[in-house]
């Protein structure tokens, strides 16, 4: 094997992750308990087929457990628990950003809906100061050599 030591993957590492995942836990929890790095778990799922299904499962148990907390949670008593509901939506965009986070698509289209165009601008103003100023070098160097 080329490179580093092999690692010390564990067939029984998948019912871990989907334990996990029903307890609402992240990747990085995970990959904590097991004692890798998430990179390492990237590696044994793209190895692995059955651990690449576990830690997709995994992610979709974790979801619902958040989500079955937002259900529970959100529905207040007078003396019953009730959720930050603030905090959970910044929890939930964050852990799970294709399904909770606001997204706002900015398109920028051209006359018509074609293309943008883009054109060139040129200061003509100052390339006329430049090209006199280069004349007037000029002529001055001449000058002065013919002094």
């Amino acid at each position: 094997m080329a490179g580093g030591r092999p690692t010390d993957y564990d067939p029984k590492y998948c019912e871990l992750v989907i334990a996990m995942g029903r307890e609402g836990k992240s990747k990085a929890q995970i990959a904590a308990t097991i004692g890798v790095t998430r990179v390492t778990m990237w590696g044994w799922a793209q190895k692995h087929e059955e651990f690449f299904n576990a830690l997709a499962l995994s992610e979709e148990l974790a979801l619902q457990w958040w989500e079955d907390i937002a259900q529970d949670h959100l529905k207040q008593t007078k003396d019953g628990v009730t959720l930050n509901t603030s905090l959970w939506s910044r929890s939930m965009a964050a852990r799970f950003p294709k399904d909770y986070t606001d997204r706002t698509k900015h398109e920028i289209t051209g006359k018509d809906e074609g293309p943008v165009q883009v054109d060139m601008v040129m200061d003509v103003a100052q390339s006329l100061i430049d090209e006199l100023t280069g004349i007037r070098q000029n002529a001055d160097s001449k000058s002065k050599q013919a002094d």
